[in-house]
């Protein structure tokens, strides 16, 4: 099956300025795809170089077989939800919502029919005959949604729909976009700089930083397997712990070597057959580092360290200690007696570890 999305080397410069450095991605219709990554990674240009909205400098987009780079916006069969929701103050949401229809030429019947369709899917049905104006941020972005789902495109494009909404309303329109995605079956880009919102959305993850891509993946392939350090680090909530340490032979046996605070370096068995460098970079999630007794399994590692803070979270408690000279966290479970100052035995799962080359950042395993 070919790509409803095949996006070639794409590259995008402004004079000598280069904002988007040979991107290649390529997604089947039906997919989840979101843009990741910091504010000024080039994920927003790339997703205006998929609706036409900006020339590109060099490469091809696809969108269904059909080349689209020098195709104008209106002709590309997309449909962009914006940050800004972009609605007409002076219309009703009804007219919004048929206002694109209206404007192609499409029949009344054929309007009020789509029309019913998307605000029932929507729950906007009483919101009808109100103007933007009367309507709660939530309530705008599922109005732009269903201006969006009346036009049954090719590709839905999201540009950082939910940034303008608190907390607990992004929660619950991220299930609300999640289960139109999975009722329609659409194919959606979308972009976030929240790794939360892309690891809960996606079927398929690009991670951006400065214009380049870092990895492409499904949430567990980025979040299990992070090609390098940005990714490690940008792609969780609380990030990888990444742990500076040494590789020290032992006959046939690689140990990994982690200063502590105090007292002799902790050791750890490290991967078999390895031949890691001397230098290494450990990263393991906090999930990974239990207290002793509560993960059990072939590669756990329990080891004594000292408790410098502890942070009760609801369901779990957060308590970090000095490893390698970097603040590590672990997650343990809500009863844990750890208290600060004392020693606490920790199990740490080797099986889950990644390693990672200090200079280039680039994962080893």
């Amino acid at each position: 099956m070919d790509p409803i999305l095949n996006i070639k080397n794409l590259s995008k410069s402004y004079g000598q300025l280069e904002i988007l450095q040979e991107i290649n991605v390529a997604i089947d219709r039906g997919d989840f795809l979101v843009l990741v990554g910091p504010s000024g990674c080039g994920k927003s240009t790339l997703l205006n170089c998929i609706a036409g909205l900006e020339p590109i400098s060099a490469g091809s987009i696809s969108i269904d077989g059909r080349d689209m780079t020098h195709v104008s916006p209106k002709d590309r069969d997309i449909a962009m939800v914006f940050q800004s929701y972009a609605l007409y103050p002076t219309m009703t949401v009804a007219k919004n919502i048929t206002f694109g229809m209206k404007v192609r030429g499409v029949d009344t019947a054929t309007q009020a029919r789509k029309l019913d369709e998307v605000a029932r899917q929507l729950q906007i049905e009483p919101l009808l005959n109100r103007r933007p104006g009367q309507l709660s941020g939530g309530q705008r972005q599922r109005v732009a949604m269903g201006r969006a789902l009346v036009r049954d495109p090719k590709l839905f494009l999201f540009d950082e729909p939910l940034s303008n909404l608190d907390a607990k309303l992004r929660v619950s329109m991220r299930s609300e976009i999640k289960k139109l995605h999975q009722s329609l079956g659409a194919t959606m880009v979308y972009v976030t700089h929240d790794q939360i919102e892309a690891m809960t959305l996606a079927t398929k993850i690009v991670v951006m930083k400065g214009g380049i891509v870092q990895q492409i993946g499904t949430p567990a392939e980025i979040y299990n397997h992070p090609a390098n350090l940005f990714v490690a680090d940008f792609m969780g909530s609380p990030a990888m712990n990444l742990i500076p340490a040494r590789t020290r032979r032992k006959g046939q046996e690689t140990l990994i070597e982690i200063a502590r605070a105090e007292g002799d370096p902790m050791l750890l068995a490290g991967p078999d057959g390895s031949d890691l460098p001397q230098d290494i970079i450990l990263g393991l999630r906090p999930e990974d580092i239990a207290e002793a007794g509560f993960r059990s399994g072939d590669r756990v590692q329990a080891a004594q360290c000292r408790i410098d803070l502890v942070e009760p979270a609801g369901a779990d408690t957060y308590v970090v200690s000095q490893l390698g000279g970097r603040q590590v966290t672990a997650r343990l479970h809500a009863e844990t007696k750890a208290q600060p100052g004392a020693m606490l035995e920790l199990a740490f799962d080797l099986a889950k570890v990644s390693y990672f080359a200090p200079d280039t950042g680039e994962r080893l395993n």
